[in-house]
Parts: C-alpha cells; sequence; structure tokens
C-alpha cells in the first residue's frame, strides 16, 4: 500500500513498513533506505532509530542496518499459528466449483501422502480417500507433486513403495528409470499426473504447494474418472490447479523470489 493511499493516521505505520521492506530487500545503509523508500532524511532516520529501540532492526559491527531479532520470534509465532487446512480449504472449494472434480488437500507424513482435506465433486464419482487416510507417494499424482521438488527421492522413493505387499495396479511404470523420467517431466510444468496406478479408472493432477522458505509442504490435486480426463484437459487442468496451489503459498508466506531453503 502506498503511503498517500493509507487511512488516516496510518502513514507512519506503513512508513515504518516501507523501512523494513527496503532493509529486507537489501538496503543496509540510511542513504539506500531513504532511496527505496523515497522517504526524507529525518523521517527516515527516526523509524530506524524506533524500529532499533523495538529490536526490528539493528545494526551489526561494521554499522550496516539488519533485520531485528524480534522479527524473528514473530515470524516463528505467525508459522505456528498457520493452518494449512484452514487456509486452503475455501480454495479447495473454489477449484470444485470450477471443475466439478473431487478436490484433495494432502502432505507428506512418515514417507506416505497423508490426506487433510477432501471435497467431493459433482459428478457423482467415488474416490476412494478420506481425510486422515494414507497413500503411497509415487502411486498417488498428489504424491509425485510433493516430492517433485526433491530429485535425490525419486529412484529410491519408487522402490521403497514397489516392495508393499498390498499393491499390485494393473497400471504402473516399466521400471525405476520410466518413473524418474515422467518426474523430470513434471518438475519441468510444475504438475504432476496419476494415470491410473492408484486405482483404476481413476486420474488425478497435482501441484505442490509451498512455504515461506521456498520447499513443498503440502500439494492439491484434482481426481475424476478417465472419461472426465483426456489428455488435453489434464494438460489445462495442471496451469489451473497451479494457479490455485499459488494462491494458497502465497497465504501461507512463499515469497516467488525468495531462494529456497537448503
Amino acid at each position: 500500500m502506498d503511503g498517500h493511499d493509507a487511512p488516516a493516521g496510518t502513514q507512519t505505520l506503513i512508513h515504518g513498513i516501507d523501512v523494513l521492506r527496503a532493509v529486507s530487500g537489501g538496503a543496509c545503509s540510511l542513504k539506500e533506505v531513504m532511496e527505496a523508500t523515497k522517504l526524507s532524511k529525518s523521517t527516515t532516520h527516526r523509524l530506524v532509530q524506533a524500529l532499533r529501540s523495538e529490536c526490528f532492526l539493528r545494526e551489526d559491527a561494521t554499522g550496516r542496518i539488519c533485520l531485528g531479532p524480534a522479527l524473528i520470534d514473530l515470524g516463528f509465532k505467525a508459522r505456528d499459528s498457520i493452518s494449512i487446512q484452514e487456509i486452503a480449504h475455501p480454495v479447495l472449494v473454489d477449484l470444485a466449483h470450477e471443475t466439478k472434480d473431487t478436490i484433495h488437500l494432502a502432505v507428506e507424513d512418515s514417507g506416505a501422502v497423508l490426506y487433510l482435506d477432501k471435497i467431493h465433486g459433482t459428478r457423482g464419482v467415488e474416490i476412494l480417500s478420506w481425510p486422515g487416510c494414507r497413500m503411497p507417494l509415487t502411486y498417488t499424482g498428489i504424491g509425485k507433486a510433493l516430492l517433485i521438488d526433491d530429485d535425490s527421492r525419486w529412484a529410491s522413493q519408487y522402490l521403497q513403495d514397489r516392495t508393499l505387499q498390498d499393491r499390485s495396479p494393473e497400471r504402473d511404470y516399466a521400471n525405476c528409470a520410466a518413473f524418474v523420467t515422467a518426474m523430470h517431466k513434471f518438475a519441468r510444468q510444475g504438475f504432476a499426473y496419476d494415470l491410473e496406478e492408484n486405482q483404476k479408472y481413476i486420474r488425478c493432477v497435482a501441484a505442490p504447494i509451498k512455504g515461506g522458505g521456498g520447499k513443498t509442504v503440502a500439494a492439491i490435486s484434482v481426481s475424476a474418472i478417465a472419461t472426465f480426463m483426456p489428455t488435453q484437459r489434464m494438460k489445462q487442468l495442471g496451469n489451473r490447479i497451479k494457479a490455485y496451489a499459488a494462491i494458497i503459498s502465497e497465504e501461507i508466506g512463499y515469497c516467488p523470489s525468495a531462494k529456497v531453503d537448503k
């Protein structure tokens, strides 16, 4: 928000936030903060001093202005108060309304997909899933989306999941190399498929949700019977699901320009 557009009496607060954003963006001296915020020298100095006194800013040993420890405390509190399920649910409802298909939200837990939410579609198709159930990562579209940025695990997770004795799908990848090749494609396009590997006649398109550090923390998917999921529609859905996943990602603190935590 531009300070000129701020409600009466809140310009100082908005300018203080502008100063914090300038420092987080790399401004490390009073002059650089002034240039980034377009504030006067006196206003910038006053705000920097006020933010320093409250530990939102600090100076390092060389005199550079840096973000302060109070922001770390607030950041952890904000992270702990975030419920991905609560934030994602209205977005999932919108996606279900647009597609008319079944929508899932899931995270990875102990090397498996853990479903957190499910919105039923309106086509009368029953998908064998429910909040709280678990599925193998590499058999499901949503599981592949959870793995999409972690190529070091693609082969090992594929092999691990194929040791499950209760799994013998009619459709599966020919071998580990074929699965890894598919995952490279999914990573390039930003969304993954399940082509009846998890449930006969059911196809799925899924995309990852990223957290504040840039890592994948959850995923969403659209599932339907193959009749409603021809190849062309799956490609189109992929980009729509990515857009919905991006909305949730931003709501939980993801910044596309931020570096991914290793």
